[in-house]
């Protein structure tokens, strides 16, 4: 693990140090950082307010969950940003309005009676769409996945500063252990849904169908960042692996996933089949 650190404690004065390793493809040295702005204790609790307040089947042991291995680290990740350029093709649905006469029965009669009824008319549309995408950030740690990562977004990153040695020292700051490649395809898909979600966004009309969506991303930019985090084990069950919660450093979002309590379900289960039981039971005294 000491290899995919940045920082150290001298075993001798124990002074905290970084520890600058010669660049390579993979592990570049960070461009940016961010500070962190959540203290521990905050952190904690949060993270107990957070336990607390999951949905009424998680395990009833998170309540009173004590927390065990508080550490605050830099987790590395990629920071991306592209200018990107779409040729679409898309069917534009305009809606609009209608009268129609229809028959019914009342009280054994057929009546004829009128309603207004919404349509929708489609057109063909299509043409090219250019846009800057900024701040797509991916991690480039094996530790935090992307999922996680994109659970405690956003970052603020009006406050990214350039890296310093001494921000991270005496913090555990972590090397990139995922590839440059791999991180860049992350990057690019993310960065295509944006654009994806924005087109949608675009469409004019009540409604669309999209049908094709071709984009070219160029003028890349892939740059490393340090992103602050707190990771937290909660041990809910001495018989269960502990639950491992992470904190964005900076604004205090929590993620984690919560283990669900099966009793709690099979008795919510149980308790909902006796209740229409009751309900039908009632319904059927009643008739006469």
């Amino acid at each position: 693990m000491a290899e995919e650190l940045r920082t150290t404690v001298c075993p001798y004065c124990a002074a905290p140090s970084v520890v600058e390793r010669p660049p390579s493809v993979d592990r570049p040295p960070p461009t940016f950082a961010l500070g962190f702005a959540m203290t521990q204790p905050s952190a904690a609790e949060r993270v107990k307010h957070w336990l607390r307040t999951r949905h009424p089947w998680s395990h009833s042991g998170l309540k009173k969950a004590p927390l065990q291995d508080v550490r605050g680290i830099y987790v590395p990740a990629y920071l991306y940003s592209a200018l990107a350029q779409s040729e679409y093709s898309a069917s534009i649905g305009e809606n609009y309005t209608e009268t129609e006469t229809y028959t019914t029965t009342e009280n054994g009669k057929t009546v004829t009676k009128t309603r207004t009824v919404t349509k929708t008319e489609w057109r063909s549309l299509s043409g090219e769409h250019a846009e800057y995408v900024p701040d797509v950030l991916v991690t480039a740690s094996r530790g935090l996945t992307n999922v996680e990562l994109e659970h405690l977004e956003p970052f603020d990153l009006r406050m990214l500063a350039r890296y310093e040695p001494a921000l991270v020292a005496g913090w555990i700051a972590e090397e990139p252990s995922l590839s440059r490649e791999e991180c860049l395809a992350m990057a690019r898909q993310e960065a295509m849904e944006k654009v994806k979600r924005r087109l949608d966004a675009f469409m004019p009309g009540d409604s669309h169908r999209m049908q094709d969506v071709n984009t070219r991303l160029s003028a890349e930019s892939l740059e490393v960042c340090l992103v602050p985090v707190w990771v937290l084990a909660a041990r809910y069950d001495p018989e269960k692996p502990p639950l491992r919660v992470v904190v964005n450093g900076q604004s205090g979002e929590v993620h984690g996933e919560v283990p669900i309590s099966w009793v709690k379900v099979a008795l919510t289960v149980v308790a909902v089949a006796v209740l229409v039981l009751v309900v039908y039971l009632m319904n059927q005294g009643g008739r006469p």
